[in-house]
């Protein structure tokens, strides 16, 4: 069983992440971190194998505290730039996953490296081969090209249509209030809107300095979408 410490400060969040974590074969939460003190603690005391990490700690940034960690890293946060991208895999992260995604996102993540520990289970040496593809194993899951169409759904053209009725831009939580829908849901279906240049993503941060996620309507048309079918459950 591999054992995962959860690091994340907004605790709904954190759970969120627990449960996706607990729903894979072979996965288990050995524990959940909101700061990244308790974050060291912990991967001292559990020892987890995995340590699903945010950025955005209260007391110090993820990556600061990153090479402090007992256990391999896969950073989980809403910073996608190029810098944050660069120190993480630089301070030894195995994986970069933005926020926000969905259950299946991460479970490819995790699988993967499941197959990665698997191609290194050994003690003896390895040839060169074996480790390329132990990397591979591990780098092998990326989305394939063919992208999801999230207009195709009732559900994503209502979040479409919703997002190019506004005067100003939206949150993923004011948007989920406003079509009675879950945050997760919002969020899944917004990032797929913007991957498809439906709509645009800006970034506003609070008081806190934690950036909050606007999304707006580009302008533009996407390509014509297939015909809606039913959305699954």
């Amino acid at each position: 069983m591999i054992r995962v410490l959860v690091v994340d400060d907004d605790y709904r969040v954190a759970e969120l992440h627990a449960r996706y974590v607990n729903a894979v074969d072979g996965f288990t939460v050995a524990g959940t971190a909101h700061s990244a003190a308790r974050a060291v603690e912990l991967s001292r005391t559990v020892r987890p194998d995995l340590i699903l990490l945010d950025l955005y700690l209260p007391d110090r940034p993820g990556t600061e505290v990153l090479p402090a960690l007992a256990g391999d890293v896969l950073m989980v946060t809403a910073a996608a730039d190029a810098a944050h991208v660069r120190a993480a895999l630089g301070r030894g992260a195995v994986g970069y996953l933005i926020k926000p995604f969905d259950e299946r996102e991460l479970r490819n993540r995790l699988t993967a490296y499941a197959r990665f520990r698997a191609q290194l289970a050994t003690g003896r040496s390895l040839a060169q081969d074996q480790v390329d593809r132990a990397l591979r194993a591990l780098h092998g899951t990326e989305r394939a090209g063919r992208a999801r169409r999230p207009r195709a759904t009732p559900t994503g053209k209502l979040v479409a249509d919703t997002v190019a009725s506004l005067d100003a831009p939206i949150t993923a939580s004011a948007l989920a209030e406003r079509l009675g829908i879950s945050r997760p849901t919002a969020q899944r279906y917004l990032a797929d809107l913007a991957a498809d240049g439906t709509i645009r993503i800006e970034l506003r941060y609070g008081a806190a300095g934690r950036p909050e996620h606007l999304y707006s309507w580009n302008g533009k048309e996407p390509e014509p979408e297939p015909e809606p079918e039913r959305d699954p459950g």
